[in-house]
């Protein structure tokens, strides 16, 4: 309906909390020189915007793509979380239009739990059993959200038991800058021994020295204690 853009507007703001949206700026990292400066917030909770998002869920790619230029930090998130349901109800043909407009839109899926909500669900479930080139180079990007885009994706591979890219692009990113790919590739590494302990040793017993110390750490999270000691002393 011509309407649902600005109806999905006015529900949000109508439900925004002034001071809960104090306490994100301060969690996402605002502040001047930041990853999310610049990034506005209504201080709305995520099961909110997942209603609204299911409400909402037959608007047009159009509207999606209105809703994530803008500066409103709950926006461009119910937008995506928009695009999950469109892409889940999809054919071949519609996921992969999906899949485009998702990659032609990547400047503004510009915060991590932007990137956690999305990637997985769409970028990485269509590319499970096709060709992976793209993953690659946006894990080389200079650009910190296309890094973690490549990383986060490779969550539906490992989900399904394929956890060849999943370790190449973590050792891409071994040696990464940013936190929050750390953070990220830690993530990934332990989610790979939820499924294969054995595949995620062997990373580590290559890597582990070298890693960044939350990688790591985040890596090895599940573990039992003696062998979290071992990873952390040797």
């Amino acid at each position: 309906m011509a309407n649902d853009l600005k109806n999905i507007q006015e529900e949000l703001q109508e439900i925004r909390d002034p001071e809960k949206a104090k306490i994100l700026l301060k969690f996402f990292k605002t502040g001047k020189g930041q990853y999310g400066e610049g990034d506005l917030f209504l201080g709305i909770k995520v099961p909110q915007q997942r209603k609204i998002a299911k409400k909402y869920s037959s608007i047009s790619l159009d509207d999606i793509g209105q809703l994530l230029k803008s500066n409103i930090h709950e926006f461009r998130l119910t937008s995506l979380l928009i695009l999950v349901h469109k892409y889940k109800k999809e054919g071949f043909n519609g996921k992969k239009e999906i899949v485009d407009f998702y990659l032609s839109h990547m400047e503004n899926i510009n915060n991590w739990d932007l990137i956690d909500s999305s990637a997985p669900y769409i970028l990485g479930d269509f590319l499970l059993d096709k060709d992976k080139s793209v993953l690659y180079r946006l894990a080389k990007s200079d650009n910190l959200w296309e890094r973690r885009t490549a990383i986060l994706s490779t969550f539906a591979f490992i989900k399904n038991n394929q956890f060849e890219d999943a370790l190449n692009i973590a050792e891409i990113l071994l040696l990464d800058k940013q936190d929050l790919i750390h953070k990220a590739v830690g993530w990934m590494l332990r989610e790979i021994g939820k499924k294969d302990e054995r595949a995620e040793e062997e990373f580590l017993e290559k890597h582990h020295r070298k890693m960044p110390r939350t990688m790591l750490r985040y890596s090895i999270e599940k573990f039992e204690h003696e062998k979290r000691k071992f990873y952390l002393s040797n």
